[in-house]
């Protein structure tokens, strides 16, 4: 699919330079489309078995995208309602106590920072966080996890190659990755890669995943028990867990959210990963050049779809800036507004956003 052909399939693109998937993204029309005729067929059938048979077809269909996504085989591969529903699960499922470390970043986003609060409040945890450049090196012998994310969220900095050498495991958020760049949870060398699927997939919220390898699978517990994630619930107190990723799955993801995703997924999916990720990475580095030549200051980021930059008031200029058909946000407690770059974007989009700037 040519770039033209991806971004017509954006209603939002028509009226607004939409550059905010790493908070949520465009929804594409067929998406929408697939979303309503789940909702009639609920309507006009009822939901009876067929539609229970139908949920389960549409899990099977979106756990084979998202594990192709991830690079990882789709037994490896939870269904979830949310990157911070992943990170939850991770580190709430691991038997840690008073006198355990995990080591995180000091730029992490409350996704991932509400989990960790949770383990030092409930478990006695301690959490010491570092520079994000530094996880890898600051490993100790009480350490137990590192959990930081794959594409810092403020500024697009990618974690250290290092942690895929380390002797701990290794949670990384990857809810600005995922969809946005390459993602090989192999290669990363993580135990655990929890992801979004209503940000760069551009599915609906509601919506995500969660790679968790064999043996770190092995050790979590699994306190949420229900239909979803039992292999025969029918056994009543006799039931067990999946013996593979299904048991960390989401109780409820609704038929409509399911084929919405898909079919979001299933667009990206087929216009080439490849030329999505190099398309939409391309484009950021035009954009973070082209606020350099003007001036203005450029956060130190990696090669990755997310450029932030220098305002005297990020706050006030980013509802200036909607108000003319921007959209993008400000970090909180940094001088930073955040530009989102898709593949879906264009050069019109990004001068629009310049134009504005200039004002």
């Amino acid at each position: 699919m040519e770039h033209t052909g991806l971004r017509a399939e954006f209603p939002v693109l028509q009226r607004l330079a939409y550059l905010n998937a790493g908070t949520d993204g465009p929804l594409p029309a067929r998406a929408v489309i697939a979303a309503g005729e789940e909702l009639r067929r609920e309507a006009e059938q009822g939901r009876t078995s067929a539609h229970f048979e139908r949920r389960a077809e549409l899990s099977g269909e979106l756990r084979a995208l998202y594990a192709a996504a991830l690079g990882c085989e789709t037994a490896d591969l939870a269904l979830t309602t949310s990157t911070s529903e992943g990170l939850t699960q991770v580190i709430g499922g691991l038997e840690l106590s008073r006198g355990d470390e995990i080591v995180t970043s000091d730029e992490e986003h409350p996704g991932l920072q509400g989990a960790l609060v949770a383990a030092r409040d409930l478990k006695g945890v301690s959490i010491r966080a570092v520079p994000f450049a530094e996880v890898a090196n600051a490993i100790g012998p009480s350490t137990r996890l590192v959990a930081c994310s794959h594409v810092g969220w403020m500024s697009g900095s990618l974690a250290p190659r290092e942690l895929a050498e380390v002797d701990v495991p290794v949670l990384l958020d990857g809810a600005q990755g995922v969809g946005a760049i390459p993602v090989d949870v192999g290669a990363l060398g993580c135990d655990a890669y929890a992801g979004a699927g209503q940000k760069w997939l551009c599915g609906p919220d509601g919506t995500g995943m969660l790679f968790v390898s064999e043996s770190l699978r092995e050790r979590l517990q699994v306190l949420r028990r229900g239909y979803a994630n039992l292999a025969d619930p029918n056994e009543g107190l006799a039931a067990q867990l999946h013996d593979d990723a299904r048991r960390l799955d989401s109780q409820l993801l609704s038929a409509e959210a399911l084929a919405c995703a898909v079919a979001a997924t299933t667009l990206l999916a087929s216009a080439g990963w490849e030329a999505v990720h190099e398309r939409a990475r391309t484009l950021a580095t035009r954009l973070a050049e082209l606020l350099g030549e003007r001036g203005i200051g450029v956060a130190p980021r990696g090669e990755s779809t997310l450029v932030s930059f220098e305002r005297a008031d990020p706050e006030a200029e980013r509802v200036r800036l909607a108000a003319g058909g921007v959209v993008l946000r400000d970090i909180p407690g940094r001088p930073w507004l955040r530009a989102s770059v898709g593949a879906w974007n264009d050069e019109g989009d990004l001068e629009r956003l310049l134009g504005m700037l200039s004002r």
